[in-house]
C-alpha cells in the first residue's frame, strides 16, 4: 500500500517478484547471512581496523646478542673452510678419530701438533699422534686406476699394481716379519736375476752393515727387545706408476709406517713409536728385453728414513728408545725433523742425518 493509502496493483507486484528472482539490475536484494555477520562484526570492532595486507614488524628477541652469535658462527665457518687441518688436529689425540681420506697428492704442510700431555697407552697406542687419524695398514693404500702402459695391457698393469702392494705388505706389515722373521714372501717377489739386489739380500741377512742394511727395505724388530702393541700399523702414502726404461712399468710407493711398541719385558706399559718413511720404485720389466722371472719385479731404487729406530744401528732390527733412554742419549743428533711431515721430500728429510750422527725427531 502506498503513502497515499492506495495498494500496488497485482500486475506490478508480480512483475516485481519476477525481476528480483531473475536478478534484474536495480532490483533490491536481501542481504545474505554472511553479509549480515560481517556487518555485525564491523559494528562491534574499532572504527579503523588493520587491513588484511597490513604489515606488522615481528617482535625482536635477543637484540645485539643474536647479531654477535651469528657473526662468530660465520667467522668459525670461515676458519674451518680455510684451515681444515686445525679441526682434524683437535680430534687426533684419540685412536677413535675419524680416518682421513686417502692421500692423493703431496700435502702442503705437516699435520697439526697435539698437546704433549696426550701420551700413548696400551689401549690407545696412537694417542697424541697424527697417525691416530691415519688409515690402518694396507687399507690406507689404495691403488690408482690401471691403464695400458709400456709393454703392459690395462689388465697386466692392474696385476702389477696389486703385486707391488703385496710387496709393501710382505716387507713392512707382515706380523711375522715385524717380529724379526726373514721376509720370505717379499723376497720371492724380487727378480732373482738382479745380481746387485741378490748380493744386498745375502749380506743384509747375514752381516748387516751401513750399506747392506735390511731395514732400508724391510721392517723388523728384535723380539728380545720390544714387542708391538696390538695388531694395527698406521700408514699414509701414495702408490703411482709410469712408463720407465725399455717400456717397463715402474710402480713407485711413498709410504710412512707408524709402529707402536713396548719393551719386551713382561708388565711393561710405556708405549713409544718407531716411524719409517720409505720410497720404493719397482720395475715390472718386459721379459722380451730383460731376464726376469714371471711375477717378479726389478728393484729400481729404495730409500728410507727412520725416527726412533736406533741411532747408528746396524743389527738388522729396529731398536727404539724409550723416555729414559732418550733422556741420556749423547752425541750429535742433527737437525730436528718431523717424521709425520709428508709435505717435505725424502731428500729434505734425510738431510738432517749423516755419518756423523742421527737425525732427531721433533715428535714421536
Amino acid at each position: 500500500m502506498g503513502k497515499d493509502g492506495t495498494s500496488i496493483p497485482d500486475e506490478e507486484w508480480e512483475r516485481f517478484l519476477r525481476d528480483a528472482e531473475a536478478g534484474t539490475p536495480g532490483a533490491p536484494e536481501e542481504p545474505s547471512a554472511r553479509a549480515r555477520m560481517v556487518a555485525s562484526r564491523l559494528t562491534d570492532e574499532p572504527a579503523q581496523p588493520d587491513g588484511w595486507r597490513t604489515h606488522r614488524p615481528p617482535t625482536r628477541s635477543g637484540g645485539k646478542a643474536g647479531y654477535f652469535v651469528g657473526f662468530f658462527v660465520l667467522v668459525a665457518l670461515l676458519v674451518v673452510a680455510l684451515n681444515p687441518g686445525w679441526v682434524t688436529g683437535w680430534f687426533s689425540g684419540s685412536d677413535d678419530s675419524p680416518p682421513l681420506a686417502a692421500e692423493s697428492t703431496s700435502p702442503t704442510r705437516p699435520p697439526a701438533t697435539r698437546a704433549a700431555a696426550e701420551r700413548p697407552t696400551l689401549d690407545e697406542p696412537f694417542r697424541g699422534s697424527p697417525a691416530a687419524s691415519w688409515g690402518d695398514g694396507v687399507a690406507a693404500l689404495p691403488l690408482p686406476e690401471a691403464r695400458a702402459t709400456g709393454w703392459m695391457s690395462k689388465a697386466e698393469v692392474a696385476r702389477a699394481l696389486e703385486r707391488s702392494r703385496d710387496f709393501l705388505v710382505a716387507s713392512s706389515l707382515d706380523p711375522e716379519v715385524l717380529r724379526g722373521e726373514r721376509p720370505t714372501k717379499a723376497i720371492a717377489l724380487l727378480n732373482p736375476h738382479q745380481k746387485d739386489v741378490q748380493e744386498y739380500l745375502t749380506a743384509a741377512f747375514s752381516k748387516p752393515n751401513a750399506d747392506d742394511d735390511p731395514l732400508k727395505l724391510f721392517s723388523r724388530f728384535a723380539p728380545s727387545k720390544v714387542r708391538l702393541v696390538g695388531d694395527v700399523v698406521k700408514t699414509r702414502g701414495r702408490i703411482t706408476y709410469r712408463e720407465g726404461k725399455r717400456g717397463a712399468v715402474e710402480v713407485a710407493a711413498d709410504v710412512t709406517y707408524v709402529y707402536p711398541v713396548v719393551r719386551a719385558a713382561e708388565g711393561s706399559d710405556e708405549v713409544t713409536r718407531t716411524i719409517v718413511r720409505r720410497e720404493v720404485v719397482m720395475g715390472w720389466d718386459d721379459p722380451a728385453k730383460i731376464i726376469i722371472e714371471p711375477g717378479t719385479f726389478s728393484l729400481v731404487s729404495r730409500r728410507s728414513d727412520t725416527a726412533n729406530g736406533g741411532c747408528d744401528n746396524h743389527t738388522g732390527f729396529f731398536l727404539p728408545e724409550f723416555a729414559a733412554e732418550r733422556a741420556v742419549t749423547v752425541g750429535p743428533r742433527g737437525d730436528e725433523v718431523d717424521p709425520y711431515d709428508r709435505s717435505t721430500t725424502m731428500d729434505a728429510r734425510m738431510a738432517g742425518s749423516d755419518e756423523a750422527g742421527c737425525g732427531a725427531a721433533s715428535r714421536l
